[in-house]
């Protein structure tokens, strides 16, 4: 037997096993090898049992080494794959849940602010519907309060009106009586008066009509001009009123030099102005135009006229009952005359007065230091004093009992 040649050797069967377990087989084979030594080489009975014992170490260790070689290597990676594949459709299925969990709590959230903005629309408009409301009844009561008052002040002017201009007209008459016994005395007193009789008039000569002319004329005096504008008896001066005028509507100048009308005068205002120089003499009322503005207007081309007539020696006095017409009196005549605020004033061209007896006063006076004082007087002033009436120059505006005017409010 070759284990008795040589009982060192190893056996044929440990040569073919793998190379992984030829190192734990030494490792056997070393730990078992005194035994065999101390075996007793000519006795075949211990080697037949050392023989058998190695095989059977030889089988255990195939057993033991086949069984690992068997297990595959990749089961491990696998198993933690799939655990790693279920823990991440774990978390999907969380993560979709929390997003319909989201999903329902901002569809919740959107209906919960949309019910919430509807809500506050409809407060929004309820509370501007009943502001509007008010309002609209605010409005009403003022409007109902407005046309009360316009009511009240048309019956007040168809009855006032009428008790005005006659408590007006029998002052009048009863100036127009004392005017006319006064006449009838002076008449009376030339009568009684003795004049010379002269039995004849001599012609005089051609050649000496001139000088009696000459010498028939008037000497200039010291006493305050008396304005007539009767156009019979006063042509030439009649005339040139009359171009003023028909300048005025015709040509107008809106940037003429001052105290020259520079606004559109109107063939209605051109009449009145006319009818109150050569019907009225200077001395009369004209019917309002409706507003102030043209009423100023209408004085602005008489105060123009006669600044062109009579020079700086023209004066206007108006009268109006408050600050405010007064006011607006000083601001049309700037705008239709180009005049300043400086032409205004006690010893200006144009003086504004809220009383008569100041007017009166101050009239008095430019009469006496021989100047033509022209006299204004507002609409608004029901009560007019008569003394007004005894100066050369008065313009008075006279209400329409037909029609309302624009700034009686």
């Amino acid at each position: 037997m070759n284990s008795e040649e040589n009982p060192n050797k190893k056996p044929d069967l440990i040569t073919g096993e793998d190379n992984d377990l030829s190192s734990s087989v030494e490792d056997l084979w070393e730990s078992d090898r005194p035994e065999v030594i101390s075996i007793s080489p000519k006795s075949e009975s211990s080697d037949a049992s050392e023989v058998a014992l190695v095989e059977q170490l030889i089988e255990e260790i195939e057993q033991e080494s086949v069984a690992p070689a068997s297990i595959n290597p990749t089961q491990p990676k696998a198993e933690e794959l799939t655990q790693q594949v279920s823990q991440l459709e774990q978390q999907k299925r969380t993560l979709e849940a929390e997003i319909k969990e989201l999903q329902a709590k901002k569809e919740r959230m959107l209906s919960e602010q949309l019910v919430e903005v509807q809500e506050t629309l409809g407060r929004m408009v309820q509370e501007g519907i009943k502001e509007l409301e008010s309002r609209k009844q605010a409005l009403e009561v003022s409007i109902e309060q407005l046309e009360r008052r316009r009511d009240r002040i048309r019956e007040e002017m168809r009855t006032s009106f009428a008790g005005v201009s006659q408590e007006l007209a029998i002052r009048v008459q009863g100036f127009k009586d004392y005017l006319v016994g006064s006449l009838q005395d002076l008449a009376a007193t030339a009568e009684q008066l003795e004049l010379p009789a002269f039995e004849k008039w001599e012609k005089p000569k051609e050649s000496n009509r001139e000088p009696i002319r000459e010498k028939s004329r008037p000497e200039p005096s010291n006493e305050a001009p008396k304005a007539q504008f009767i156009q019979q008896r006063y042509q030439d001066q009649a005339k040139e009123i009359q171009k003023i005028l028909d300048q005025y509507r015709t040509q107008p100048d809106y940037y003429g030099p001052p105290w020259q009308l520079r606004r559109t005068f109107e063939p209605i205002h051109a009449e009145r102005v006319q009818n109150w120089f050569f019907s009225q003499g200077g001395r009369g009322t004209i019917r309002t135009m409706g507003s102030r503005l043209q009423n100023i207007l209408i004085a602005s081309a008489v105060m123009s006229v006669l600044h062109k007539v009579y020079g700086d020696r023209s004066r206007t006095l108006v009268l109006a009952n408050t600050p405010e017409r007064l006011g607006e009196w000083r601001r049309g005549l700037q705008d239709c005359l180009g005049i300043s605020r400086s032409d205004f004033g006690p010893e200006r061209g144009v003086t504004l007065f809220e009383s008569p007896e100041a007017l009166i006063q101050k009239a008095d006076r430019l009469v006496e230091n021989k100047q033509m004082p022209l006299v204004i007087i507002d609409e608004t002033e029901n009560d007019v004093n008569l003394s007004l009436l005894q100066f050369p120059l008065w313009l008075a505006f006279a209400s329409d009992p037909q029609q309302m005017s624009s700034y009686m409010y």
